[in-house]
């Protein structure tokens, strides 16, 4: 058996294919801040690192609450930092597409709906708005009370829990159309084809805070996409945000980050398809820590947590800083899984992963 050297990389045989893998970004409006500031990092780090690569995988979350002027700032930095980099391809995660901050989201609707006078703070937003709320042919209102009362029920329905199911539709799909266009994603589920390996991209349908929603559409697309040209031992690479309950570090019950609705019904179609190789994101759980590759246990495919480039996450639940991905690169009978340090420059010995073939 060959033997992987000191920084992962295949002895003595070239790499069929090699691209790398990055989730959760954060972009924030600040081009200052560490999110941003550590995207930079990450692209200087693949620019000098993955030579030959065919693509950069990002696996959601691009920005930290899906605001135009955030979209702006992304824009700028892979205006400045990308033009030697291989192409790009997306997935959305629910920080792009779902409800976000809710406190921007409470100072937007203030904004728009001329309410900044009202003593509405993050300490007491619900008492006051549901005061206002039920006086709303108050002269608050008057200016454009339709307006005014489709923002407020807008508001009340995501970060409330009130029910209106059109208002909460239409904001969805606002974010949805917004990601899509800043992105250059064509839809919310797109494969392609890349030096004759399949590359699989899911994402929600739905703009729920945290989890994702696969339509039976999408799953029945997904399970054709699988067994399309499929050969045992050439691997097929599926990316989705969030992880599936039990598989990668942080998606563990007690951990409370794995979020695909559809959990069941996914792990049913991918049991059908081992030699998929699925990344996830969402967690942002440091490489160093356990359990980042799933090996299916013998009933699933292969899983990767992808950590996060903006900031990671502990096994102790705490914050950390630091800014992390995966390099991949693909042998005839084998696929290796290389842990990057985007801060240090360095390689993580304990995330080296080798995925047998066949």
């Amino acid at each position: 058996m060959s033997v992987p050297d000191q920084a992962g990389k295949q002895q003595g045989e070239a790499a069929l294919l090699s691209f790398q893998v990055i989730t959760d970004t954060h972009v924030r409006t600040d081009p200052n801040h560490a999110y941003n500031v550590n995207l930079v990092r990450a692209l200087q780090d693949l620019k000098a690192q993955g030579q030959g690569s065919a693509g950069i995988m990002h696996v959601g979350d691009v920005t930290d609450h899906g605001l135009p002027e955030e979209y702006a700032e992304w824009q700028r930095i892979w205006d400045e930092h990308g033009d030697s980099l291989p192409p790009l391809y997306l997935t959305m995660g629910n920080h792009d597409v779902g409800l976000g901050n809710w406190e921007e989201r409470l100072n937007q609707f203030l904004r728009l709906s001329g309410l900044e006078g009202q003593n509405i703070t993050p300490d007491n937003w619900k008492e006051r708005l549901e005061e206002i709320r039920a006086n709303a042919s108050s002269e608050q209102g008057e200016g454009n009370p339709d307006l005014w009362k489709g923002q407020l029920s807008d508001f009340l329905h995501q970060v409330v829990g009130m029910e209106d199911q059109d208002i909460s539709l239409e904001h969805w799909q606002e974010r949805l159309a917004r990601f899509m266009e800043k992105t250059g994603t064509e839809d919310i589920y797109h494969d392609h084809w890349i030096n004759g390996y399949h590359f699989i991209f899911l994402g929600t349908e739905e703009g729920l805070e945290i989890f994702c929603s696969l339509s039976e559409e999408q799953l029945t697309w997904l399970d054709t996409k699988l067994g399309e040209n499929s050969e045992p031992n050439r691997p097929v690479f599926l990316f989705l945000h969030q992880p599936l309950k039990d598989t990668v570090a942080g998606s563990y019950e007690q951990q409370k980050w794995y979020g695909v609705v559809q959990d069941a019904e996914l792990k049913a179609v991918l049991a059908r398809h081992p030699q998929t190789i699925l990344f996830t994101g969402h967690t942002h759980w440091e490489l160093e820590a356990p359990n980042n590759h799933y090996d299916g246990r013998g009933a699933l495919p292969t899983m990767f947590n992808a950590a996060s480039v903006a900031y990671l996450w502990t096994d102790e639940d705490e914050h950390k800083d630091g800014s992390q991905g995966y390099y991949i690169e693909v042998y005839h009978d084998h696929v290796l899984v290389r842990g990057r340090d985007f801060t240090e420059g360095e390689w993580i010995e304990s995330a080296q992963f080798r995925v047998e073939l066949g």
